[in-house]
């Protein structure tokens, strides 16, 4: 990894959480054995059309017969719940297969495996729960992926058309897919079929063609798409996608389901409908990047489950995300999926919000347990309070240079990423996962030149690290509602009109950089280059309100 720091983990272990199975370490949440379970799935990998999974036991654990029995149980199903796919004779290195059954209804590709043992005529599950975690080996659409740089925004289409984009410079976008909008039925005259493990599924023409329309438009800029898959939970057709404790909740985000067969071989047929239409290869356009929902540790806002628990709400969260994990990357190696937090790393402003730091934990902690994949990180940095102006000098009881800071910003994005560094973060290959900066914006309400020396402070220092793979601005144009929050993110004015911060965010990244530093260096009254390069935090005293 060149000159990256790997960070080591600092074992603070507590009685409690390993009796439930856990580790606490100063990098998050570690795997030990849970209390009782001696098997480990070790791996659990696709190998033609076949599954493999590898069984170690210290010890072997006792059993009426001497056998092991793989379950491979639905993400609803707990336990000796599922089908037996296959018997083994115990031991300390047992190695089993069996079909994967790909695109069958009876296909293994995104149900979880497990060891039991038959004890006093009752079967005992003796090992955690595998995932398979190399779904790309099955991949027949792969199309290399457009990377050309980090320079993002959120994009209205209007302004596609108006060419602001390519005067922008613009390279990744970032959109907004509804899952409420693209189901439909087999009623609906035009529907699009789309028959997957052995049963035919319906989608929205209209917005189906919305959708192809938009991402072949960015392609054909030149842009990388990055598509946030969200619920809003009002669609005709999606009603079984809402989770059960999501039900009459009151947010513009539901947790999907996976809590039932009906939700959870949707959400599958789902993953796989997209994942193959937009893997470049069907002349749909390309996708290279889906987020799972926005800001998910928010619970009242984005993500909505009626439960208060972190663990329950982290682990719906992780099987909705392993199944679409692996059907998008079945039909496309090369797409990359992402989980999504807030910047509230430490202090959550809403009391029905998790901390970021903490639900980040446990959704690794999860992830490992049952085998570790190459997940993304689309974190939000931005700063705190939201309508402050000043990217460069937040204030000092809100932005902090430790790992106890209440938020993470741009200022202090370097204790994030030094935070992914950590063993127990990185993915199977042993790098730092891609961190995606997903979004992230800057008024203009307490004035232009705050705004447009935030955007190149932001977008600097995003590029000055390696392991950021996108900087996206929200976003292109005002909004009216937002603005009334003094939230005047765009751009563009509400009119169309470009602001100072159009100007310098098209010079940054282009022969006419050092234009856009110098100004930018004006506003702030230090060099920007040495303030990024040297890491200089300044803060200021009080709540961030602006005088």
């Amino acid at each position: 990894m060149g000159n990256k720091v790997i960070w080591k983990a600092v074992v603070k272990a507590a009685a409690a959480a390993a009796a439930i199975g856990l580790a606490v370490f100063a990098g998050g949440l570690q795997e030990v054995k849970a209390a009782g379970r001696t098997v480990a799935i070790e791996s659990c990998t696709v190998s033609g059309d076949q599954v493999v999974c590898e069984i170690s036991a210290s010890p072997v654990p006792s059993s009426d017969d001497g056998r092991f029995y793989v379950y491979a149980d639905e993400v609803y199903e707990d336990g000796a719940e599922g089908e037996v796919v296959a018997r083994a004779d115990a031991g300390e290195s047992v190695t089993v297969s069996f079909p994967l059954d790909y695109d069958t209804e009876g296909s293994m590709l995104s149900r979880k495996f497990l060891v039991a043992v038959k004890r006093g005529g009752q079967m005992m599950q003796v090992s955690d729960e595998h995932y398979i975690t190399n779904p790309e080996a099955l991949a027949q659409y792969t199309a290399e992926r457009m990377q050309t740089g980090i320079k993002g925004i959120l994009p209205d289409m209007e302004g596609t058309i108006q060419g602001d984009l390519g005067d922008l410079g613009i390279e990744q976008v970032v959109y907004n897919l509804y899952v409420d909008d693209i189901c439909s039925d087999e009623s609906v005259e035009g529907a699009v079929p789309f028959t997957y493990n052995g049963r035919t599924w319906y989608f929205d023409a209209e917005m189906i063609r919305h959708y192809d329309d938009a991402v072949k438009t960015f392609n054909f800029l030149g842009m990388q798409v990055t598509m946030v898959l969200l619920n809003r939970g009002d669609g005709e057709y999606s009603q079984h996608l809402v989770h059960p404790m999501a039900k009459g909740g009151s947010c513009p985000g539901y947790a999907l389901n996976i809590a039932d067969a009906e939700g959870t071989d949707h959400l599958k047929a789902i993953g796989a409908f997209l994942g193959q239409r937009y893997s470049g290869q069907t002349d749909c356009g390309q996708i290279d990047n889906w987020i799972l929902g926005n800001e998910v540790n928010a619970r009242t806002s984005w993500w909505y489950t009626s439960s208060t628990s972190l663990d329950v709400n982290v682990s719906y969260y992780v099987k909705a995300f392993r199944i679409l994990y692996n059907e998008m990357k079945a039909m496309n190696a090369n797409v990359w999926i992402y989980n999504s937090i807030d910047q509230e790393w430490n202090r959550k402003s809403n009391p029905g919000s998790f901390l970021a730091k903490e639900y980040l934990d446990r959704f690794n902690y999860y992830i490992n347990r049952e085998g570790n994949i190459d997940w993304g990180l689309s974190y939000h940095p931005y700063n705190s309070p939201l309508y402050d102006p000043y990217a460069w000098n937040g204030p000092a009881v809100w932005v902090k240079d430790t790992i106890r800071t209440p938020y993470i910003t741009m200022q202090n994005i370097d204790i994030l990423i030094e935070y992914m560094h950590r063993p127990e973060f990185l993915n199977p290959a042993g790098e730092v996962r891609s961190i995606s900066l997903a979004e992230v914006g800057y008024t203009s309400d307490f004035g232009k030149e705050k705004q447009e020396a935030s955007v190149a402070y932001g977008y600097l220092k995003a590029a000055s690290l390696p392991d950021v793979d996108a900087f996206m601005l929200f976003r292109l144009k005002d909004n009216a509602h937002e603005m009334e929050s003094h939230l005047d993110l765009g751009l563009l004015d509400l009119d169309g009109n470009r602001k100072p911060a159009f100007d310098i965010y098209a010079k940054l990244g282009t022969s006419e950089e050092a234009q856009a530093k110098e100004r930018a260096s004006r506003i702030i009254g230090m060099d920007i280059d040495e303030m990024i390069r040297n890491n200089i935090v300044w803060t200021r005293s009080g709540d961030g309100v602006v005088q």
